[in-house]
């Protein structure tokens, strides 16, 4: 991994000054899923998501010598401590190439989410993500580090995917890829991208509408459902598959064909919970009430014609995906056909956001 050439990072400098820092990163879904990674978080297809606006995680870092000379990281979640999220950022810090200054710190870390956390909406994008914008605006404020604005979010997206590999994408707003495609110009296993291809009127800030059909965690996680694509017998053609689905999906969205959009976002969506029924052992996180709904939203397309699909991420929750002029009817839809079928509460309206934001 590529640093600074010129700033020594085995040690702190002796001007060394504790500080704090703050960042808001957003969750993002996937319209191609990446479902399937080899060794150092290498995505085994590409995948291009929608950057959300509304579900985002906060975060505060602040940094101080540790007296003890090992790195040190209290870590809270919604106030409470959480020992099984900072061994994980501990473990994830530690590993990194280059930085044996980390030995020398301290990092008491705040984080809290705007959505349910693991349900299925990607609370590891966004939460990694936005703590990995903390540790590299600390690495700039102590070192003079990551001072170029397009540098800063490209290593923040490498960090992010050795973090969490969904957790590159949320970097960027708008649609970002990540994963090389033949489809993308400079697209990278290594980081994500934005995408800067031409997009028809209809897929400019694309609306997501979250519908919450379960708030428990999930029983197996994406890091071992990922692990399970080794031994899938039908893992190789699905890696081809998303390939060719990305040039189909970017096709489409560049011609305006949203019927063709939304057969294969659904598509998509399918048949990552199809790879979970079909992996040794398998395993089903669709709950009832979302293969309910799923047939209340087809029935009610087919009835009115209504532009709208859905997609699931690794969860119950269903993702509905609709354009900015559909949104009206959209939302007459979710109060009068949806809503009935849910606590209350257990819809949140989103749409396509800008990225990160620094708070502090």
């Amino acid at each position: 991994m590529k640093t600074e050439t010129n700033i020594d990072l085995t040690s702190l400098p002796v001007s060394f000054q504790e500080g704090t820092t703050a960042w808001s990163s957003p969750s993002n879904i996937a319209l191609v899923k990446y479902w399937g990674k080899y060794d150092n978080q290498i995505p085994a297809n590409p995948s291009i998501s929608i950057t959300l606006s509304e579900c985002h995680t906060k975060t505060e870092i602040s940094w101080k010598k540790s007296n003890s000379g090992q790195f040190e990281i209290d870590f809270y979640f919604d106030g409470q401590k959480n020992e099984a999220f900072g061994t994980k950022i501990k473990k994830f810090l530690e590993a990194l190439p280059n930085r044996e200054y980390i030995k020398d710190l301290h990092i008491t870390a705040h984080s809290s989410n705007t959505f349910p956390h693991s349900a299925g909406i990607a609370s590891s994008a966004s939460g990694m993500s936005a703590f990995v914008l903390c540790f590299l605006e600390m690495e700039k404020q102590v070192f003079g580090m990551h001072e170029n604005e397009k540098e800063f979010y490209r290593e923040a997206s490498i960090l992010s995917r050795l973090a969490s590999g969904s957790a590159s994408r949320s970097v960027y707003g708008g649609l970002a890829s990540w994963g090389q495609s033949s489809v993308i110009p400079g697209s990278s296993d290594l980081y994500a991208t934005q995408y800067q291809g031409t997009l028809h009127a209809d897929f400019k800030n694309l609306q997501d509408s979250i519908i919450i059909c379960d708030r428990g965690e999930k029983s197996v996680s994406s890091r071992a459902g990922h692990g399970l694509m080794k031994t899938n017998p039908y893992a190789q053609r699905r890696f081809e598959h998303a390939h060719e689905n990305m040039a189909a999906l970017l096709e489409s969205m560049r011609k305006g064909d949203w019927d063709k959009f939304a057969a294969l976002v659904e598509n998509e969506a399918l048949t990552l919970h199809g790879m979970m029924m079909m992996s040794y052992p398998w395993f089903i996180l669709m709950k009832p009430k979302t293969i309910e709904l799923l047939d209340v939203i087809k029935s009610y397309r087919e009835k009115t014609g209504i532009r709208m699909c859905f997609t699931l991420d690794a969860g119950p929750n269903i993702h509905l995906i609709y354009p900015e002029s559909e949104k009206t009817k959209v939302l007459e839809f979710l109060k009068n056909e949806v809503e009935k079928h849910l606590p209350e509460n257990s819809i949140i309206f989103d749409k396509e956001g800008n990225g990160p934001q620094k708070l502090k």
